[in-house]
Order: C-alpha cells, then sequence, then structure tokens
C-alpha cells in the first residue's frame, strides 16, 4: 500500500479540495489496517512529514507545527511561539500584547505559555514533498517494526510453525507469516533432513529488539521443545494435573522428562505414554525418532535416580542433599546400563535432576569408604598424636576432620564410650594447635608458590584449595575462570568401551559441581568485567 497522490507532483496544491482531504484519511486508515498498526500513529506520522516539509518552505528556525483534523482532513499549519517578556528571537518567541494581536483567546496565556500563529498554505515543492514522504514511510515501517515485536515477544517460550523459506549456511530462515524466524544450526536436530517449503515446529526461545527489525529466534534441540510438545499431546498436563518436573535432551537420540501427577488418582507416566503409546509416539514423531524416558517424580532423589537410570537395576543410593550428590550402588552387569553408551544414560539424568550423581558398584564403594576410613584415621593419628584404637574410634563416630574435632564441644566427645572429660579437653586443644599451624604452613605455602592477591582473595576458594591450585599451577584468576566445573569435581569417561575416572583438581575437597560453576562463573564475571 502507498501513500497515495498525497505526495506526488511538484505543483500540486496541498489538499485544497475536501475530496483531497476526505482522501488523506483514507489513506490513512488503509495503510493502518494493511500494516496492522493504529491509524493515529499514521495521522501523526503524516503531521509529522508535513511539518519537515513546511519548514524547507517557511525556515529550519521556525518551529512547525502541523494539525490534521481527524473528522474532516483539514490541515492546519502553525508556527510555535512562547511566550516571553522581550522576544530575541522572533522565529520561536512573542510577547503577551503581540500574542493578544495574534488570537484574542491568547488573553488568558501567561509568559512560558505556548501560542499557534497560523501559516498559509504552500505548493509543495519535488523535495519537500519526497522529504515528507521519506518522514512518514520511516516512522510507519518503525510502528510496524514495533507492533511485530510486541506481537512475537508474546509468544516467546511457545511452539511456533512456520514455512521453511530457504537454508542458509546451516541456518534454517523460517516464514512465520508476518515475518522470519532463524534456527541456528546448533540449534537443529542432528542429522535432520530440511528442505525448503517443508512446514516445521519449533520453540521460540528468544525474541531480540534490533534496528532493521526483531530477531526471532527458534530452537527444535531446546528441552523446552520436547515439554511444550507434551503439553500439546497431553490433556492432562494442558490441564494443570499432571505437572513437568524437568527434561533433558540429546537431541536426536534421547531424551528423558520427569513428570508429577497433582492428581494422585492419575498414572502421570500412563497419562503421558497415552493409549498403546500414542501420545509419546506422536512427541517422537515430532523429534524425529528421539528415544524419550518419562520418569515418575518423587520427592525422595534416591526414588528418581533409580527411575531415571532405567533400565538399570540399582541396590541402594546414598543421598548428600547439601552437595546435591548422589553416590548410585548397583552390581557389575548393571553399570553398563546405568551408564549407557558414551555416559549418556547417567548424563541426561543429572541434568534431570540438576545432581551429581556417581555410579560405582557395591564393591567400588565398599572400597572407597574403606580407604576413606583409613585415611581420616591416619590424619587422626598423625596429626593429633592418639593411638590407631582412638582414631577408629573418632572416625566410626562420625568425625571426618581435625575440624570437626576442633568446632566440638567436650560434651560431644564425652558421648563416644572411653573418652573422659579431661581427654575430651585435650582432644580439642590440640585441633587447635595443629589448626593454627597448618593455617601458618598453608599461607606460607600460598606465598612461595606465587599465587596472585585476585586468586587468592577470590571468595569461595579455602587456603588448601589455593594449595592444591598453586601446585597445579594455577596460578591467576584468569587461570581459573578457564577451567570447567569437571576439571575440579573429576569425572568419568568412557574410552575404548571402559569407564575411565578423570581426577579434579578440587576432587578431595568434596566440592559440588554446583559449587565449581558458581566459582568458575564468579571469576570469569570478574575477568570480564575488568
Amino acid at each position: 500500500m502507498g501513500l497515495g497522490p498525497f505526495f506526488f507532483g511538484g505543483n500540486q496544491t496541498m489538499l485544497n479540495k475536501r475530496a483531497d482531504k476526505l482522501e488523506l484519511l483514507r489513506i490513512a486508515e488503509a495503510v493502518a489496517l494493511e500494516k496492522s498498526i493504529d491509524k493515529e500513529l499514521i495521522i501523526n506520522s503524516m503531521e509529522t512529514g508535513i511539518a519537515k516539509a513546511a519548514k524547507s518552505k517557511f525556515g529550519q528556525d521556525n518551529e512547525i507545527k502541523v494539525l490534521i483534523n481527524r473528522e474532516n482532513g483539514d490541515i492546519g499549519i502553525f508556527r510555535k511561539l512562547i511566550i516571553v517578556e522581550k522576544p530575541e528571537n522572533i522565529n520561536t518567541e512573542i510577547s503577551l500584547p503581540n500574542a493578544i494581536i495574534l488570537n484574542e483567546e491568547n488573553k488568558t496565556k501567561k509568559i512560558g505559555d505556548e501560542v499557534l500563529q497560523t501559516l498559509p498554505s504552500f505548493d509543495f515543492g519535488r523535495i519537500a514533498a519526497q522529504t515528507a514522504k521519506q518522514v512518514i514511510s520511516f516512522n510507519v515501517r518503525e510502528a510496524e517494526r514495533e507492533r511485530q515485536y510486541n506481537d512475537f515477544i508474546d509468544k516467546k517460550e511457545t511452539i511456533l510453525s512456520g514455512i521453511v523459506k530457504r537454508l542458509e549456511f546451516g541456518n534454517v530462515i523460517v516464514d512465520l507469516g508476518k515475518a522470519e524466524a532463524i534456527i541456528q544450526k546448533n540449534e537443529m536436530i542432528p542429522r535432520e533432513n530440511i528442505k525448503a517449503g517443508d512446514r516445521i515446529k519449533a520453540y521460540c526461545y528468544d525474541v531480540i529488539r534490533e534496528s532493521r527489525g526483531q530477531q526471532i529466534f527458534l530452537s527444535r534441540a531446546h528441552p523446552k521443545f520436547m515439554e511444550k510438545l507434551f503439553i500439546q499431546e497431553v490433556p492432562e498436563i494442558y490441564d494443570g494435573l499432571i505437572e513437568i518436573k524437568s527434561s533433558a535432551r540429546d537431541p536426536g537420540s534421547r531424551a528423558k522428562i520427569c513428570v508429577k501427577a497433582i492428581d494422585t488418582s492419575l498414572d502421570p507416566v500412563g497419562a503421558c505414554v497415552g493409549m498403546r503409546g500414542s501420545r509419546v509416539q506422536a512427541v517422537v514423531n515430532e523429534l524425529q525418532g528421539e528415544k524419550i524416558d518419562i520418569v515418575n517424580w518423587s520427592e525422595d532423589p534416591a526414588i528418581v535416580v533409580s527411575n531415571a537410570l532405567s533400565p538399570a537395576e540399582v541396590q541402594r543410593v546414598n543421598v548428600d542433599i547439601v552437595s546435591k550428590k548422589l553416590d548410585v550402588i548397583l552390581t557389575e552387569e548393571n553399570l553398563s546400563k546405568a551408564i549407557g553408551r558414551r555416559g549418556q544414560n547417567v548424563r541426561l539424568a543429572t541434568k534431570l535432576m540438576n545432581y551429581e550423581i556417581n555410579i560405582m558398584t557395591d564393591q567400588e564403594d565398599s572400597e572407597r569408604r574403606q580407604v576413606e576410613f583409613k585415611e581420616k584415621t591416619e590424619n587422626f593419628v598423625k596429626n593429633l598424636e592418639l593411638d590407631e584404637t582412638l582414631g577408629q574410634l573418632l572416625v566410626a563416630e562420625g568425625f571426618s576432620s581435625i575440624d570437626d574435632i576442633k568446632d566440638s564441644l567436650p560434651e560431644a566427645l564425652m558421648k563416644i564410650e572411653g573418652i573422659e572429660e579431661e581427654t575430651a579437653k585435650a582432644l580439642i586443644e590440640r585441633a587447635k594447635e595443629f589448626y593454627q599451624k597448618d593455617q601458618e604452613e598453608i599461607s606460607n605455602r600460598i606465598k612461595d608458590l606465587g599465587l596472585e592477591n585476585e586468586l587468592i582473595n577470590h571468595k569461595g576458594l579455602t587456603l588448601g584449595m589455593l594449595v592444591t591450585l598453586g601446585e597445579k599451577k594455577i596460578l591467576k584468576l584468569s587461570d581459573f575462570a578457564d577451567l570447567a566445573s569437571d576439571e575440579l569435581t573429576g569425572s568419568y569417561d568412557i574410552v575404548k568401551g571402559e569407564r575411565v575416572k578423570i581426577n579434579g583438581y578440587l576432587e578431595e575437597f568434596a566440592l559440588s559441581k554446583n559449587e565449581a560453576d558458581e566459582l568458575i562463573m564468579s571469576a570469569r564475571n570478574k575477568i570480564y568485567k575488568d
């Protein structure tokens, strides 16, 4: 839709006929309807455009105001003047007596008020007409972009459907009707065959306002895409009778989704599967055959992880809620099932639960416990000068470190059979002396290693951690920021079909993955901020 004959013809007198005036309003209404934007905004843009053209006629020093009558299309062109006591600029200022001469109605005005001086209509020159048209066209485009942005920002975090318009360097451009969106290469399902003209669904995860218009980002690999598909396919989820607690995907291969029944009479897994698997199959088909495990949610993390690691049969689970760690113990024959091909099963379960999951056999767990017991006992025997029996007794009663003893009350130690008040006080005193000496030695060691103050003062790192980092030649905060959380906490990898343990720099300090992530991210924030 153009802007009509309103601005065309260098010698056209500006809307001096009623038909031309009404045509102006019809143009505004038609453009507003076509672009789906407010008619008032179109008319305001016309007023701005005419005002700019009028400045070319009456001088750039003037403040020009244009008013278009919304009923009959009459155009009023005015010079805007401010009432002052002694005018210095005749183009923008006027005295009160002259304002009253200009219009009797200005008698009620006072110093500082605005008055309008009527200017005569004029013939648009070619350049002036073009200038006005450009202003209007620009404002209309901006309004259209703003309207589109507002339309799509409301559709963020929903599934959008469109036609594949073209493929660019692996990215997919999708025609949504009133706008285009992009599915970046890394947001596609791997090995998915998509071509121009295909109808496609995707999850809208972001809408960004840019100077040339909004950018709409879609994803078919996002876990939320799967969740939204289940909402579409499972009425109980849509109605709020079943809640999706979390999800995790390895796009194109396998996924897990954890569901909870709000209505306890419902079977959440069965509802998501549907009659003969019809509901889950519809989601699987949209995800190009991605296998989906539906996990029943529970308040007990041990139950959830047992369900999430299916088909492996779990013997028992040690839960550390504070550190968000789960030690899953199972038999040797179930080990490979729990880990999955290339660690996929346990990796998805970890994402699903947001817990660090350690998979081990019963023998490995027993050996680990024995090693820990021996190390803790030797620590007490060596550093507190105790006999082995007393050291073992302390470990058996739950004292894991010298800090535990240092911070204890004598009454807590006296509950242990064979420890009297005098012995308890002596133990606490020895623990305090060792701690003080140990801290001094660690501080000196940190200085010798050459750690920079920025890393030393990084919140969350203990002196022991700093020594360990220094010994690994991590001496600067920037060195620390470059690490991944797995490098701190340790991890497992599959090498030639076998599960191999990879030790972490700070693994001995029982650092959780979340704690490691926070330490690294806060370091990165400092580095990038600086």
